[in-house]
C-alpha cells in the first residue's frame, strides 16, 4: 500500500511538504493523563499568544485559507482543522481527550498550528492519494448516514473506494477514522508555507517519538515534495 500525491498538486502548490509517519502494532486503548496534561498546556499557550479577534491572522492559518478559497472551498464556513481548534480554544473550549493517537496529533497541531490527521490504514481500500476530486466519489462524515461527496476540485485524501477527508484536512471520514481498536495508521501533517521545513521535521518527529511512548508502536517517517510524491505505507 502506498501514499501518493497527485502531480497537479504540487503544480499549484510547488513549495508543498506533506509529513507522513506510518504507525504499527498500535496499542490505541490507554488512558494517559500526562498527554491530557500536554493538551492542557497547549491549549493554554494557543490563549497566550493568540487573540480570538486576530486569530485568523496567524500566518500558518492565513496560508492555509488562502490554500482553501484556491480550490474552491470557503474557510470560514469549512475551516481547515487546525483553525477550528484554535477558534474553540479562543472562545474557551477544551479538546476532549479520544484517543492516545488522536490526542497525540492534537498536540503538535496545537504546537505548531498545522493540520494533523490520520486514518486507519486497515480500513483504506488500495492506495491512499492526495488528490483532486471528480466529484463522483463516496463519502460519509463521522457519525453520518448519508452521503456527502465532494465538489469537483475539491482537494481530498482518498482510496480506491472513496474519499477518506474532505478539503484537505476539514472533515474525516467515518469509514477509516482511528479508534481504540486501530492497530496500524498513517499520521499526515500538512506543510505549506510559511510553515517551515525544519520545524516539520521537528514536528514528525515529536509524533513519532509520543506514539512509541503511549501507543508502543513502531513507527516509519516521510516527507513528500515535489521531488518525490509516493511512500510506501506497509
Amino acid at each position: 500500500m502506498n501514499f501518493t500525491i497527485s502531480p497537479k498538486v504540487f503544480e499549484n502548490y510547488p513549495d508543498l511538504a506533506i509529513g507522513v509517519i506510518t504507525a504499527t502494532n498500535i496499542d490505541n486503548s490507554g488512558e494517559f493523563p500526562e498527554v491530557a496534561q500536554k493538551l492542557r498546556n497547549e491549549e493554554k499557550n494557543v490563549r497566550n499568544s493568540i487573540d480570538l479577534d486576530t486569530f485568523k491572522e496567524h500566518p500558518n492559518l492565513a496560508s492555509l485559507q488562502e490554500v482553501h478559497r484556491a480550490f474552491g472551498s470557503n474557510p470560514n464556513k469549512f475551516p481547515p482543522s487546525a483553525q477550528a481548534l484554535v477558534k474553540r480554544i479562543l472562545k474557551g473550549g477544551e479538546l476532549p481527550s479520544i484517543n492516545p493517537l488522536v490526542d497525540v496529533y492534537n498536540v503538535i497541531s496545537l504546537r505548531y498550528i498545522v493540520c494533523a490527521g490520520a486514518e486507519d490504514i486497515d480500513a483504506c481500500e488500495g492506495d491512499v492519494q492526495l488528490a483532486y476530486a471528480d466529484g463522483s466519489e463516496t463519502f460519509k462524515l463521522i457519525g453520518g448516514e448519508e452521503e456527502e461527496p465532494p465538489d469537483e476540485g475539491e482537494l481530498v485524501y482518498k482510496d480506491d473506494v472513496g474519499v477518506i477527508c474532505r478539503k484537505l484536512n476539514w472533515r474525516e471520514g467515518d469509514r477509516t477514522r482511528t479508534t481504540e481498536n486501530t492497530k496500524n495508521a498513517i499520521v499526515v501533517i500538512e506543510g505549506f508555507p510559511p510553515f517551515s521545513r525544519a520545524d516539520l521535521d521537528k514536528a514528525l518527529s515529536e509524533v513519532s517519538e509520543m506514539l512509541k511512548q503511549y501507543c508502543k508502536c513502531e513507527t516509519k517517517i516521510d516527507v513528500l515534495t515535489k521531488e518525490k510524491t509516493d511512500f510506501t505505507l506497509i
